[in-house]
């Protein structure tokens, strides 16, 4: 996804090649590669919430827990686990083992998918640097995004075990904040890629204040969608553009106004992440129309499409009760989205270059 779009960062005026050596086409494969299977790891995050996976597995045991029960006796002790905690007494009892096979690949293959990509993370790191690929300052950053990709399967944890005692399901924020790390390691991750592959302005874009206004935008946009998420809004107020018949609904606040119903009710909660997209097809269209005519445009333009499919997608889901199919077509199209909004940045900021050639701010 990320590489397909790489090609229009690059701005039409005189431009240099980013840092002292040639681009190495490898690394930067390998870095798209990575941003990939993060982008894929969100997605298979979404499907464990939309199938309620997400608890399935009770413990968090990073190597040994990379086998899945291997017999009938290991299956019946991971059920039992089950059974030990709300969801099952409240949500799901009388499940049979069957029905908890079903969730339990899932979370299961969620959390591999996050090991797969700490080994990809790690293993080619060493390998490049050993074979001199790496500048210094590229081997730190890389270095950094295993200390994400670490911390980001902590954070998971954190957010599951909301979920064991007390609550049927996981914390709202402590989803939001997961959310949240992995599309700050999937925006670093695009964006480190697009400075083996890209160029750099040798003058900042008049529009780059604007552009990463966007890429915050987008990014806030997702966080609201990750709380219409965790309190299973997306299946309430399956109407638009009114919710229910109401502009505001009348259900916003669950008594006396106070700050905490932003996010913890689910008209809040959805009527939130409505006005944030209203607000994002805005700006982005305001954006397009400000890069028309400059070196800027063909990204803006597949932003603003993007946005108004990703849009349309939305309604379409809401109006169906968040099936899970439409929720991770709508989940996907976020991330092309946030993908868009960082190749657009990174056309129009830039450091300063000594190499010869006109400047140009767009």
């Amino acid at each position: 996804m990320t590489a397909a779009i790489a090609s229009s960062a690059a701005p039409s005026a005189a431009t240099t090649p980013v840092g002292a050596r040639s681009p190495d086409r490898l690394v930067a494969a390998w870095i798209f590669t990575l941003a990939g299977m993060v982008a894929l790891m969100v997605i298979v995050g979404g499907a464990t919430r939309l199938t309620d996976s997400g608890l399935s597995i009770t413990e968090w045991a990073p190597i040994l827990g990379a086998l899945p029960p291997m017999s009938e006796e290991a299956w019946a002790l991971a059920f039992e686990r089950y059974k030990a905690i709300p969801e099952y007494e409240l949500v799901n009892w009388g499940m049979s083992l069957e029905a908890f096979k079903a969730i339990y690949w899932w979370e299961w293959g969620h959390r591999q998918l996050g090991r797969a990509i700490g080994l990809a993370v790690l293993l080619p790191l060493i390998f490049f640097a050993a074979r001199g690929h790496l500048t210094r300052a590229l081997g730190v950053r890389l270095a950094a995004v295993f200390v994400l990709v670490v911390l980001q399967g902590a954070l998971g944890w954190w957010m599951v075990s909301s979920g064991l005692v007390e609550r049927i399901d996981v914390s709202q924020y402590r989803l939001a904040a997961h959310l949240g790390l992995a599309l700050v390691l999937f925006g670093y991750l695009v964006w480190l890629g697009l400075d083996l592959v890209g160029v750099r302005r040798q003058v900042r874009h008049r529009l780059a204040p604007f552009a990463m206004a966007l890429v915050a935008g987008v990014y806030l946009q997702m966080i609201l969608g990750a709380f219409v998420a965790g309190l299973r809004a997306g299946r309430t107020f399956n109407t638009w553009p009114l919710m229910d018949g109401e502009l505001i609904p009348s259900s916003y606040f669950s008594g006396a106004p106070r700050f905490g119903d932003l996010f913890e009710t689910m008209a809040a909660t959805q009527f939130n992440h409505r006005l944030g997209a209203y607000a994002v097809i805005v700006a982005v269209a305001a954006f397009f129309l400000a890069a028309r005519r400059t070196s800027l445009e063909r990204p803006a333009a597949a932003m603003l499409g993007i946005a108004l499919a990703q849009a349309a997608l939305g309604i379409v889901t809401v109006l169906n009760a968040t099936p899970v199919g439409l929720g991770l077509a709508h989940q996907a199209g976020a991330l092309a989205l946030f993908a868009a909004t960082i190749v657009a940045a990174y056309g129009c900021v830039g450091e300063i270059s000594t190499a010869k050639g006109s400047s140009s701010s767009g």
